[in-house]
């Protein structure tokens, strides 16, 4: 009888993890190597960032002021210029943006359009569960999972407060990671306080 209950609970098992979305992987980082692993890097503004939604950027078209100014990256992921309409922006870096927006000038607008795109605000970061205040909080340089949640108005008295679930998004998948307090925050990052047990 344990036998036949043993292979039932182990079948489910197996049926349940097959079940699970291949974009979303689970990442176990423990306190010691978490500043070097590279499955969740921190935050770098100074790296190559992705736009993506959320983000605002500041656009300076030298010589031409009434086309620079600052925009949203809207939900499709696009900024609405003068002249030359949307362009994309979604996934790319601002010098990528820059060179884009540079070419379209360049058809027939501008003869020799010059460019220069900075991130004028990063996208929003999240926390939720035990936490005082739950909701959106603009991004800052250099968080981490403690600095978010003292943001969000701190730990709920039943919080876990060693350990945090970080939840990051990128090309249109989820890397989910249980991680340390003092694990860099990213823009756009979503980070949940479990409840502890005891």
């Amino acid at each position: 009888m344990r036998r036949v209950f043993l292979f039932t609970c182990l079948a489910s098992a197996a049926a349940l993890q097959g079940c699970a979305d291949p974009r979303n992987r689970v990442v176990k980082i423990d306190a010691q190597r978490a500043s070097v692993d590279a499955s969740l890097p921190g935050f770098d503004p100074q790296t190559v960032y992705a736009l993506a939604p959320g983000d605002r950027v500041r656009v300076i078209t030298f010589g031409q002021d009434s086309l620079s100014n600052s925009f949203a990256v809207d939900s499709s992921g696009q900024i609405a210029m003068p002249l030359i309409g949307l362009v994309a922006a979604k996934g790319r870096s601002t010098a990528q943006l820059a060179r884009e927006i540079e070419q379209k000038l360049r058809n027939g607008f501008v003869r020799e359009p010059r460019v220069s795109v900075e991130v004028e605000a990063y996208r929003p970061f999240f926390v939720l569960g035990e936490v005082a205040t739950s909701g959106q909080y603009p991004y800052v340089n250099g968080m981490t999972v403690e600095t978010a949640v003292a943001i969000a108005g701190g730990f709920t008295p039943r919080a876990r407060k060693d350990r945090a679930q970080l939840t990051h998004t990128e090309d249109g998948g989820a890397l989910v990671a249980d991680v340390p307090i003092t694990q860099p925050v990213r823009p756009g990052d979503t980070i949940f306080i479990h409840e502890r047990f005891f």
